[in-house]
């Protein structure tokens, strides 16, 4: 065997070896590159479910927040709409007919004359020559004198001579009390 014949041989070997080296390489370089792409791809998974999660989540606060403002809303327009029906509820109760009125103050000064014996009446204006009238026929009444009008939709104030004690039979009064019992009842006559 000649010189060149063992340098071939070494050659080869060296080639085989080298080839062998690089398939090795080769496929450490694989292995880390698949481990790499799965990380990565676990990475990217753990990304994106935690996106859809936040995504989520801040969809739910938009819609929570824009249902409550809604709501809000809903619930001023009720308000509204409730102001309303009792203003009107109140003027209708000022304006009924010079007969109601009468019968009305005459009952409501009796009930006054039961927890007050001597005292000053005041009602609104158009009522004033009304309870002048009841205040000089009813002689169960000759403890009251009549006073100033005030600024009511109907009905009476009476005080005490002394001014110690008060008493409001003013319609607003009777409105505010029944309007308090059956708000429940007239949001939900109105709003369903």
């Amino acid at each position: 065997m000649g010189l060149e014949a063992v340098v071939n041989e070494i050659r080869e070997k060296g080639q085989r070896e080298a080839e062998a080296i690089r398939a090795e390489t080769r496929a450490e370089v694989e292995k880390i590159l698949k481990e790499a792409q799965e990380r990565a791809a676990a990475i990217k998974t753990a990304a994106q479910e935690e996106a859809e999660r936040t995504a989520s989540h801040i969809i739910n606060q938009e819609t929570s927040a824009a249902n409550l403002a809604v709501k809000r809303l809903i619930l001023n327009a009720q308000k509204d709409v409730l102001d309303q029906v009792y203003s009107a509820s109140l003027a209708a109760v000022g304006d009924l007919l010079a007969e109601f009125q009468e019968k009305a103050l005459t009952s409501l000064l009796k009930r006054a004359a039961k927890e007050i014996r001597e005292g000053v009446v005041h009602a609104n204006e158009r009522d004033t020559p009304i309870v002048r009238e009841i205040l000089s026929r009813d002689k169960n009444l000759s403890g009251y004198t009549l006073g100033s009008p005030v600024e009511i939709p109907g009905g009476i104030i009476v005080e005490s001579k002394d001014g110690d004690l008060q008493i409001d039979y003013s319609y607003r009064t009777f409105l505010d009390e029944i309007w308090e019992s059956c708000l429940k009842d007239v949001s939900d006559i109105l709003f369903t």
